[in-house]
């Protein structure tokens, strides 16, 4: 996730895409073997061959009270880090994204020195998006100690740790809740600064990434919602003395592409996405809107408005019930849009 600058107006500027890999759900709605190894791999592997800016992965530590409800068996959710850490041993030049990792469960100081470690041995690869998490059962689950803390607080301070762990010699922090003395962190990450964005829709993830990061990763809304939280994060950014046209913007959605609407549809129908509780709750028509559903054409007028709302770099998680169809999508994606916007950069 590290497009090209674009202003907070708006810009043409060539947007860049990314690839999730398929690392959840497995044992649960799809089958066991959705997310072997080696499957993972080889849709890294591919989506850097058909020329994809980015893969990344999400990030649980224990599955949620919704999850347990939807689904009999447990879904298995593989540990981003680790799993980046093998997609950089068999690829070379595509950036590894890690997250949207839920900070508030992760400790900062080893959380930094594994970061740093994966950054080094990918000669620079690393993003790390952060955020605090949708589910405040999963936070409470893992840290019952800490269930009455803010989370966001939590957030916000994690965010700082690394900033100081990744850049000083000694670092020391006292917060709320984080707290280390005269750490020293070796090594360093080969990028200075190493890209953190700040993740979610909220006001409070907004801010985040005005004050303190390097860009902000909205989840699946529509261009709109892009124009105005880009205008939000400039706002924040300007407060804080800094200048916004340093935070870049980063887009997560659903991506299911089809020769027809109706194909695409049905496509979209039949993949984990539209088994989401908010499309039961609201119907499948909106939540069609906030993704990237039809033909190639129809998703690349969608992009345009995108990219006239400043958008700079699209996160997709790619519909397919199997590998074969998940990679499926990604060839036709590659071969019908990444032309129309990569080009612009020649």
């Amino acid at each position: 996730m590290s497009p090209s600058t674009s202003t907070e107006t708006g810009s043409s500027a060539a947007l860049t895409f990314g690839v999730q890999l398929p690392t959840g759900l497995a044992g649960a709605h799809r089958p066991a073997s959705y997310t072997w190894a080696d499957r993972v791999i080889r849709v890294a592997v591919e989506a850097e061959q058909l020329g994809f800016h980015e893969v990344g992965c999400s990030d649980h530590l224990s599955s949620t009270h919704l999850a347990r409800e939807k689904w009999e068996k447990p879904p298995e959710y593989f540990e981003p880090l680790v799993t980046l850490t093998a997609v950089a041993a068999r690829t070379s030049v595509v950036r590894l994204a890690a997250g949207a990792l839920v900070l508030p469960l992760r400790e900062p100081v080893l959380l930094a020195k594994q970061v740093a470690t994966l950054d080094r041995l990918s000669d620079g690869r690393m993003t790390l998006s952060v955020g605090s998490g949708p589910h405040r059962d999963e936070f409470e689950a893992v840290l019952p100690s800490l269930k009455d803390a803010g989370r966001s607080r939590l957030t916000r301070e994690s965010i700082e740790c690394l900033r100081g762990l990744f850049t000083e010699r000694l670092t020391s922090f006292s917060g709320n809740y984080r707290h280390f003395q005269n750490v020293e962190l070796y090594p360093k990450p080969v990028q200075t600064p190493l890209p953190i964005y700040s993740s979610g829709n909220t006001e409070a993830a907004i801010r985040r990434a005005g004050e303190l990061c390097d860009g902000w990763l909205a989840d699946r809304v529509g261009p709109d919602e892009v124009r105005h939280g880009r205008k939000r994060v400039a706002e924040y950014a300007r407060r804080a003395h800094r200048n916004p046209d340093s935070i870049h913007t980063s887009l997560h959605v659903v991506v299911a592409l089809g020769e027809t609407v109706m194909l695409a549809r049905e496509r979209f129908r039949r993949s984990v996405p539209a088994r989401d509780a908010r499309a039961a709750v609201t119907g499948l028509d909106p939540y069609l809107d906030g993704n990237l559903v039809g033909t190639p054409d129809q998703v690349c007028a969608k992009l345009e408005a995108f990219a006239e709302a400043g958008l700079d770099h699209l996160s997709g998680s790619f519909v397919g019930n199997t590998i074969d169809e998940l990679l499926d999508q990604l060839r036709l994606f590659a071969d019908h849009v990444l032309p129309v916007f990569t080009d612009r950069a020649a």
